[in-house]
């Protein structure tokens, strides 16, 4: 468990429950879902002696619930957003052993094959003046941000939050919380330049006309990856979609610099809301140009497989007549003409020989025999 007392620019971290809100700022609890609940108790007694009040029994659940989509959940005294990260599982990636080609080697080391899209839950209960959020153990979003958290305070820029951008210290709860789902949806937009390069490599082994095409496991993996992604972020639009409809039934003062504050968080979330529409824009993107490499690959099959057959009825076209001659010279009578000639043979021969060269030069000339492609 890590706590943070925020007072404008200034941040204190800590590894205990603090006993009263800093002046003129706010608390924020992180901690893993295994000390959320050992800890339960002592955070619930904190919480209502911070804010008066303590977390819904249901929404405790929510927040240990480690299979919960995302989803947003309000109450009269808070709002509880779970959002669903990427979980850092490196052996999740294996590489293709046989795609790619090393120049130096001959060999083909493809690239690497995401089998499955890893994620986990981090949820948030967002007070006025204190923000808990409940991570899985192995979280690095939680140590990412709090160490930029903590280096913002040494920046004398992050002084003036309107100024520093993204990079400031927050100013509440609500716009911590954001910038933690931001940092997130940021971890989906890089996962797309790997998916793209991964299903680039396929529509390429696809179209290759040198290749056999033989590693549909892996391209189906490949598109479950991406319909997976699809109905994460599906989700998480609808619970950052609920939130953003929140704001605007909430009570704010009539100053100037709440006012500012609360169109800041409608910014941001709108921002957070574009960036998870472009993870499912590039992502339906992608399987649409992989449905689209699929279908030209069985084009082409069935292409090549008209070209042989072409071929083959050009080639039985031509020896249709040839095996007639010889079918009426290997007719069992005994008086036919040419039969008992001495040049007889060559003749025939002959004759077999000029009429395959002409249905070979005809046919040449209608393409039935050309090359129409690799």
């Amino acid at each position: 468990m890590r706590v943070f007392s925020v007072a404008g620019a200034h941040v204190q971290a800590g590894l205990t429950l603090p006993e009263q809100l800093p002046d003129q700022g706010y608390v924020w609890i992180a901690c893993s879902r295994e000390d959320f609940q050992s800890e339960l108790g002592a955070i619930q007694r904190s919480l209502e002696q911070l804010t008066g009040q303590t977390l819904v029994d249901l929404h405790v659940s929510d927040l240990l619930n480690a299979q919960l989509p995302s989803r947003f959940d309000y109450s009269s005294h808070y709002d509880l957003m779970v959002f669903r990260r990427l979980a850092q599982r490196p052996e999740s990636t294996v590489t293709s052993p046989d795609k790619g080609l090393n120049l130096q080697t001959g060999k083909r080391p493809g690239p690497p094959v995401l089998q499955r899209i890893d994620t986990s839950p981090v949820g948030f209960a967002v007070f006025d003046r204190v923000l808990v959020s409940v991570h899985p153990a192995d979280c690095a979003v939680r140590e990412a941000y709090a160490s930029r958290l903590l280096a913002s305070t040494h920046n004398p820029d992050s002084a003036d939050p309107r100024s520093s951008g993204a990079r400031g210290v927050p100013q509440s709860p609500a716009d911590m919380m954001l910038r933690i789902v931001s940092h997130m949806v940021d971890g989906y937009l890089h996962l797309r330049r790997e998916l793209s390069r991964q299903l680039d490599h396929w529509q390429g082994e696809l179209l290759h006309p040198r290749t056999r095409f033989n590693r549909w496991d892996a391209l189906l993996h490949a598109r479950m990856a991406l319909h997976q992604i699809e109905a994460l972020c599906e989700d998480q639009h609808t619970a950052v979609q609920s939130w953003t409809e929140s704001l605007d039934n909430w009570r704010v003062a009539e100053d100037a610099a709440a006012q500012g504050e609360h169109e800041l968080l409608k910014i941001r979330s709108r921002d957070v809301l574009e960036h998870i529409e472009r993870v499912v824009q590039h992502v339906r993107r992608l399987e649409h140009n992989t449905e689209s490499a699929v279908q030209m690959h069985f084009n082409v099959q069935s292409n090549r497989t008209n070209d042989t057959m072409r071929t083959l009825t050009a080639l039985t076209a031509i020896f249709l007549p040839l095996n007639l001659i010889a079918g009426i010279f290997g007719m069992n009578f005994e008086f036919m003409p040419w039969l008992h000639k001495a040049s007889a043979f060559w003749w025939t021969l002959g004759s077999m020989i000029t009429i395959a060269l002409i249905m070979g030069l005809v046919f040449w000339r209608k393409r039935y025999l050309a090359r129409t492609g690799k």
